[in-house]
């Protein structure tokens, strides 16, 4: 394969055509609190700034934000996730109705809703306060997990497992909802665990850089330690495609060939949840019959929208056609 780019006629086609796939999300839901401000002095019991907080922000994390990012392309989320009995939960649910997001959420009393509170001073974050239990979820958990997954398998187009250790996906739940997946639809996994063979079946896994080396056990600091991982780690994946995302390096794809996908150029203001947009963008191109490659291109572009704003955020169908009628980062073949 020869250099190529997203040509505008190809996102538009699949930009029309995700509208109204339906998507089946299961992982660890979030609450992302983003508390702004400003930062004008620096506080006499310790040497920290004191920020001057003047509006409050909620936004749908990690599964969730799947979801919400899968909703403003115009997909038809099913986000399948834990909750606890609390106040970030009905705030979440709040949120998701807003979204117009359809959830099949299991209440366990013995857990909090995940939530993290961002502060931000002039733009920048200052801290982050995490309120979590990262211990697997209990057995009868884990089986109303799997019965709701497993009810809503059958309209599903594509399907995507967002784990972010809080607990929601284990080995044994994987076992239970991938095979039947797999033998459906597009199975799309954005993982946290080193052994990526617990995610199979699938037919696409997304590590980033540091999931990538956790899982080779050395470091990727080199075009060809990159090569090297990108391997060993398909070579044990008995057939399903790898995507390593580097941040603003952009993405490389392992299948028959091995290609780098350039990030869209464009100022970083903030990573947060742009694993999320990648992932989102690429089952719902795939749930259309896109190619990998396709699919990739389109959620380069999705990312690099999402990373220009502050705060977790997600992009519109608009947006991502305008970035690829302005942008044309080109592919090129890993030798």
């Amino acid at each position: 394969m020869t250099k190529r780019y997203l040509q505008t006629s190809q996102a538009k086609r699949l930009l029309t055509e995700i509208v109204g796939r339906k998507v089946l999300i299961i992982g660890d839901v979030m609450l992302d609190e983003f508390l702004w401000g400003k930062a004008r002095r620096i506080a006499p019991e310790a040497p920290v700034p004191v920020v001057e907080i003047e509006r409050e922000t909620l936004h749908l994390g990690g599964a969730a934000n799947v979801a919400a990012n899968l909703a403003e392309l115009g997909a038809v989320p099913i986000l399948v996730g834990v909750v606890g009995k609390d106040i970030s939960a009905r705030r979440l649910i709040t949120e998701l109705e807003r979204c117009s997001i359809n959830s099949a959420l299991v209440t366990d009393s013995n857990r909090p809703t995940t939530l993290k509170t961002r502060i931000i001073a002039h733009s920048q974050h200052v801290v982050r306060a995490d309120r979590e239990k990262k211990t697997p979820v209990d057995q009868q958990t884990q089986e109303a997990l799997v019965e709701r997954f497993l009810a809503f398998l059958p309209e599903a187009e594509a399907v995507v497992i967002s784990d972010y250790q809080k607990g929601v996906v284990t080995r044994q739940l994987l076992a239970a909802i991938l095979p039947p997946a797999k033998e459906r639809v597009p199975v799309c996994v954005d993982p946290k665990m080193r052994d990526l063979t617990a995610y199979l079946p699938a037919t696409v896994i997304t590590p980033n850089i540091q999931e990538a080396e956790a899982a080779v056990g050395f470091p990727i600091d080199s075009p060809q330690a990159l090569l090297h991982a990108g391997q060993a780690i398909k070579a044990c994946l008995n057939g399903a495609k790898l995507i390593i995302t580097r941040g603003e390096e952009g993405m490389t794809i392992f299948d028959e060939q091995v290609l780098d996908v350039p990030a869209v150029a464009r100022e970083v203001y903030d990573v947060t949840g742009a694993g999320d947009t990648v992932i989102a963008t690429l089952a719902a191109s795939l749930a259309c019959n896109a190619t990998l490659l396709e699919a990739a291109l389109l959620a380069s572009h999705a990312a690099g929208i999402v990373v220009g704003k502050v705060g977790t955020a997600t992009a519109t169908p608009e947006e991502v056609l305008l970035s690829v009628r302005q942008h044309h980062p080109k592919v090129s073949p890993r030798r």
